[in-house]
């Protein structure tokens, strides 16, 4: 067996077992493999395992990859910072953006999606402790964000996309996926087809998992140790 392929089914098990755990049904946490630094040959390895979501932060290098990895039917989420120089390529090319954060990204999005596609699925990030150094919106601009992506007929508001600050004290780290779990149940009262709180990475996803989180975003510990970026 394959190093990668004991990761991914360590990965894939301990994802049941935290579903498990928290009394949730199986499979209602996605497992979005964060591939960034990794070359398409790697991704093509774990899309044979059954892996078929993939995460980019680099929009050339993703795109390189997509275009590599063509002849696959896989997913493709963006979910690194989003400049209006991107949105064009992040329309056309990619299935989800989950880092949406102001209108004017959203409305290029929209005008920029091919009218052949579907429409974008989104996710609004939400900065949900306010740090200086993260993108995303406040807890308080998350309604009226929401409310003008609805009225854009080539995206699709799909949740929310949660990064939050690192605690060293459990409690505290669970505190913020109570609030973020909290946002989410929100939005889901007030807009149809909200189903996705993505939230939760390798160190916590288990935490994560427990708070609600429907979509865990896992680089390290499938890929290993992050292989150096080619510019």
């Amino acid at each position: 067996m394959t190093e990668i392929k004991k990761r991914f089914e360590t990965i894939s098990s301990s994802i049941r077992q935290a579903e498990s755990d928290a009394n949730r049904a199986e499979k209602a946490v996605q497992l979005l493999a964060v591939s960034k630094t990794w070359p398409a040959e790697k991704l093509r390895t774990v899309a044979a395992l059954g892996q078929t979501r993939f995460g980019e932060n680099y929009l050339q290098e993703a795109l390189d990859k997509i275009h590599a990895l063509a002849d696959l039917e896989l997913e493709w989420h963006f979910i690194g910072p989003i400049q209006s120089n991107k949105t064009r390529d992040i329309a056309t090319f990619f299935d989800w953006a989950q880092t949406v954060d102001r209108l004017k990204v959203a409305k290029r999005l929209n005008d920029q999606r091919p009218q052949q596609l579907p429409p974008l699925n989104v996710c609004i990030q939400v900065n949900i402790d306010n740090e200086d150094s993260k993108s995303g919106v406040s807890v308080e601009e998350i309604q009226p964000l929401a409310e003008a992506i609805q009225q854009f007929d080539k995206l699709k508001l799909r949740g929310l996309m949660i990064i939050p600050a690192r605690h060293d004290n459990e409690t505290a780290q669970a505190e913020t996926f109570r609030r973020a779990f909290e946002l989410y149940q929100s939005l889901q009262s007030q807009f149809d087809g909200i189903d996705t709180l993505s939230m939760g990475m390798t160190a916590d996803r288990q935490l994560a998992i427990q708070h609600g989180s429907t979509m865990v975003r896992i680089g390290t510990a499938l890929f290993g140790q992050r292989h150096t970026r080619q510019d």
